[in-house]
């Protein structure tokens, strides 16, 4: 058996990869906890991620409900997503996408489904 003689530096110990569908469960969990009063019959939000070194590009794709303002709704999930995934992830975030696929009006039912 040898003795260690010294520290090992950090950078030559290795790395730490976070695969991308990590960083997508991170970012639509924030998704959904950015939404104001999310719909009762829509979708959890979903997201998709492309990691590239320490930076992760974000698509998420949520449902919304009407009437609401929705640039505003967006925007929170926007600054949500690149807020959580650096603080969990330490990924920068230059971009979230943010894809609206329904609108849900306040009354339920068919009837009530904007599309």
């Amino acid at each position: 058996m040898t003795a260690v003689t010294g520290r090992v530096a950090a950078a030559e110990r290795g790395e730490t990869r976070i695969a991308d569908r990590v960083v997508a469960k991170i970012a639509a969990q924030a998704a959904k906890e950015a939404v104001d009063d999310p719909p009762p019959d829509g979708a959890s939000p979903r997201a998709t991620v492309t990691v590239h070194r320490d930076a992760a590009r974000v698509r998420v794709s949520l449902e919304l409900g009407y009437p609401g303002d929705i640039g505003r709704q967006c925007g929170a999930v926007r600054s949500r997503v690149a807020q959580r995934v650096k603080a969990l992830a330490g990924m920068e975030v230059p971009e979230v996408a943010v894809q609206v696929e329904r609108l849900h009006a306040a009354t339920s039912g068919a009837q009530g489904r904007i599309r």
